[in-house]
């Protein structure tokens, strides 16, 4: 008997570690095959948080890892390519996504049983993996991963089935309420250990079908192992950025409420299959677990969702953010990813310049459009972003990668010197306010700024670009016949040589501001367009 329990311990345990190790190699083998596909799906097709639901939902089913799209959401959030609205759209349909393993498992896997048939898919995956390369070696990885996971479960399943007798549904909590509180937390505990819900719920099926346990039991227990993905999450959270730990804990919280819903749901379930027909569910037991999981899971979504925006600003609220505006989406963590980081740094560089535009109107008049700023959190803001962008290091070999580097460090460059136009000599933007002759000049800055800013928000920049060059081009042609006036002038004495030089300060910072301003656009531009190659 003892030898028995050995022999079944170690069977079952290795199951479970043979579907762990197929789950972790179909999930890289899909991630490969497929990744960078998905990834551009999420960003392109998340225009709300439904349409986010509905492809987090269906990435997590493709990729078979709530994580990875849970990670790149967090991304496009923190790269600013995406609303941290959106991205709880993604979250929440994840968590419907991860339950097409538990289909998987209960009808490929348990009423179809194709532990044995699928070995000669294993041995085919090897061959793509070890004989080709690129998509079809990623492929031979996907199926070798999804092979081993039937094998998986056929070993759990001869494992378990030596514990029955052992281990019954009176060995475990009770299905009281406490019980199912104990099963619940039961449930945590085994995806702490395992991190894998998708292993958890498997093992739950193959108890389930050994009768091991009764269905409110096996119930309880995936509901606990749903609430227990969020440990994984929070953790994740521990050194993120802001948007890391807003959207880490914004799961963990939409994941206690649909665990405390479901708690209440397993009886009017139970109860809606037996008034459907007697008995049907004991008959179906895997089947019905799977599809309460799914269930309860969207039905969660379906009354988030409504509330999302609500959702999002009460993330916001408890957990603000001590960057500023301006580098808030840095995330250290996005360096592993140089196209994230690089589009992080770059909308950062935007919203920076798009600031200095605003103080220039400001201090130029523009009261209406224009707004001051703090010209030392923008400066350490600047730098800051410099730092960042020092840290990404690209493979050598991607030239567009290379390419945007150096468009951002030239974009940053020039916002540098724009800022010391703004700090250093503000009060030569009042002698451009109070100098005649460079009226038309002075508010063809203010215009061309404010539809400079209007363009990049519309992203519409190759218009930004149009629109600065026209300005410097406008202000250095009127320069020579200006310079030449004040300098009659001066020679006439009609005015001060200390004034005639002021005016030709105030003229030689318009002209320095159009050409920084028409500078930035260029090479904002380019970074977009090595983004889109």
């Amino acid at each position: 008997m003892e030898n028995l329990t050995i022999m079944t311990i170690l069977e079952a345990s290795g199951g479970l570690g043979l579907f762990l190790l197929g789950m972790i190699i179909m999930t890289e083998g899909l991630r490969s095959l497929a990744g960078d596909s998905i990834r551009n799906a999420l960003m392109n097709f998340t225009k709300s948080p439904y349409s986010g639901a509905a492809t987090g939902a269906l990435s997590t089913a493709l990729l078979q890892s709530s994580s990875a799209t849970t990670v790149a959401a967090v991304g496009f959030v923190g790269a600013g390519l995406m609303t941290f609205s959106g991205a709880l759209g993604i979250i929440f349909g994840a968590n419907i996504g991860t339950t097409i393993t538990g289909w998987m498992v209960a009808l490929l896997g348990f009423k179809l049983k194709l532990g044995t048939i699928v070995l000669p898919l294993i041995l085919l995956g090897v061959i793509l993996k070890l004989f080709f390369k690129g998509k079809t070696s990623s492929l031979g990885y996907t199926l070798a991963g999804f092979g081993l996971i039937f094998i998986g479960i056929s070993f759990m399943q001869e494992g378990m089935s030596g514990f029955e007798g052992i281990i019954t549904p009176e060995t475990l909590p009770s299905d009281t309420f406490i019980g199912i509180l104990k099963l619940v937390a039961l449930g945590i505990i085994s995806t702490l250990i395992t991190q894998s819900s998708s292993a958890g719920v498997a093992a739950t099926l193959t108890a389930l079908y050994a009768n091991m346990i009764s269905f409110e039991q096996a119930a309880a227990l995936v509901i606990g192992m749903d609430v227990g993905t969020t440990v994984t999450a929070l953790m994740a959270t521990i050194g993120g950025s802001v948007n890391v730990r807003r959207t880490g804990f914004s799961h963990v919280i939409y994941n206690i409420f649909t665990g405390v819903m479901a708690i209440f749901l397993i009886t009017p379930y139970i109860y809606m299959w037996e008034s459907i027909e007697p008995g049907a569910l004991m008959q179906n037991a895997e089947v019905a677990l799977v599809a309460f999981h799914t269930f309860f899971n969207t039905l969660g979504v379906l009354i988030i969702l409504p509330f999302t925006h609500r959702f999002a600003q009460f993330m916001k609220k408890i957990i603000p953010s001590k960057e500023p505006a301006f580098t808030e989406k840095l995330d250290e963590r996005l360096l592993e990813e140089p196209n994230m980081a690089l589009e992080a740094a770059r909308i950062s560089v935007q919203e920076e310049f798009i600031a200095l535009l605003r103080h220039i109107n400001y201090i130029l008049g523009d009261l209406k459009h224009g707004k001051s700023s703090d010209l030392v959190l923008l400066q350490s803001a600047l730098d800051r972003t410099h730092q960042y962008i020092d840290k990404i290091n690209p493979n050598q070999k991607e030239e567009t990668k290379w390419k945007k580097v150096i468009a951002l460090i030239h974009l940053l460059d020039h916002a540098q010197r724009l800022h010391e136009r703004c700090e250093e000599e503000e009060y030569r933007a009042k002698l451009v306010q109070q100098s005649p002759g460079l009226h038309n000049e002075h508010e063809l800055l203010i215009t061309m700024n404010n539809k400079i800013i209007q363009a990049i928000y519309e992203k519409r920049f190759s218009d930004a670009k149009k629109y600065a060059r026209k300005n410097e081009k406008r202000i250095s042609r009127s320069m020579v016949p200006y310079r030449n006036m004040i300098a009659e002038k001066m020679a006439k004495d009609e005015i001060s040589i200390p004034s005639g030089t002021r005016k030709l300060e105030a003229e030689r910072w318009l002209f320095r501001v159009s050409h920084h301003i028409a500078r930035i656009t260029h090479h904002l531009e380019k970074s977009i367009l090595f983004t889109a190659e």
